[in-house]
């Protein structure tokens, strides 16, 4: 999904072209999208699922959209990427992964059950109460939970539904890659060969990673010339 100006349609042509040198199985790359423009002709692109949010700051809400039925046309498993994650090895194995719907465990707080929504498998029109309960009490649920994975994680549990991806297929390049404070200032961040996919969540994304740049002292990044070997 891309929307508002965060984000240009080289993300999504990035990731495109990732998914298309290590995915094996036939598959199409949909972009939901406000705007096309620049995007790549083998890209299908939709307009985004309806939803009418309120004012205020944005937390991924309008991922919840995925879960509307029917979400145009689309059938059988669907898997949700980011548009600002690096793939670095085949990604067949997440279609292969048990379960009607996984996510990632979230990095930073590993004992909470919270999942990271960077990365999420699930059935095409399978849920539309998840949407339902949110477009109907949305003052209640941001009441309640801080962003729309909180809110999907705690759904998915009630089901029974939840399951999550093994541990090392999708890492955070914050927490596995940048070494700890001071090393960053000092040492490039590791490329870690094991994984599928690094997933950029917050500051920096790939591109101010590449660049050498960071949040703040504590979190700055020394430029890592290896993210271009894969986001292109």
């Amino acid at each position: 999904m891309k929307w508002g100006t965060k984000f240009g349609p080289e993300y999504v042509n990035r990731l495109q072209s990732m998914v298309s040198r290590h995915l094996s199985r036939p598959h199409q790359l949909v972009c939901f999208t406000d705007d096309p423009t620049g995007l790549n002709a083998n890209i299908r692109i939709l307009p985004l699922p309806a939803m009418d949010l309120p004012e205020g700051k944005e937390r991924g809400w309008r991922k919840l959209s995925t879960f509307t039925a029917p979400l145009a046309d689309l059938q059988g498993p669907i898997l949700f990427l980011d548009v600002d994650l690096l793939i670095v090895n085949s990604i067949d194995c997440f279609f292969d992964h048990p379960g009607t719907f996984c996510i990632i465990k979230d990095w930073a707080k590993p004992w909470r059950k919270t999942g990271n929504s960077s990365v999420y498998r699930f059935e095409a029109n399978a849920h539309p109460d998840i949407f339902a309960y949110f477009l109907g009490n949305i003052d209640r649920v941001k009441r309640e939970v801080r962003n729309e994975q909180e809110y999907l994680t705690r759904e998915m549990d009630k089901k029974g539904t939840l399951n999550y991806w093994p541990r090392d297929w999708c890492v955070s390049f914050k927490h596995s890659c940048l070494p700890t404070f001071p090393l960053n200032h000092f040492l490039v961040p590791k490329f870690p060969a094991y994984t599928k996919i690094i997933v950029f969540h917050g500051i920096p994304n790939p591109e101010e990673a590449m660049a050498g740049q960071g949040k703040n002292f504590y979190r700055q990044v020394k430029p890592t010339p290896w993210i271009a070997d894969h986001w292109h």
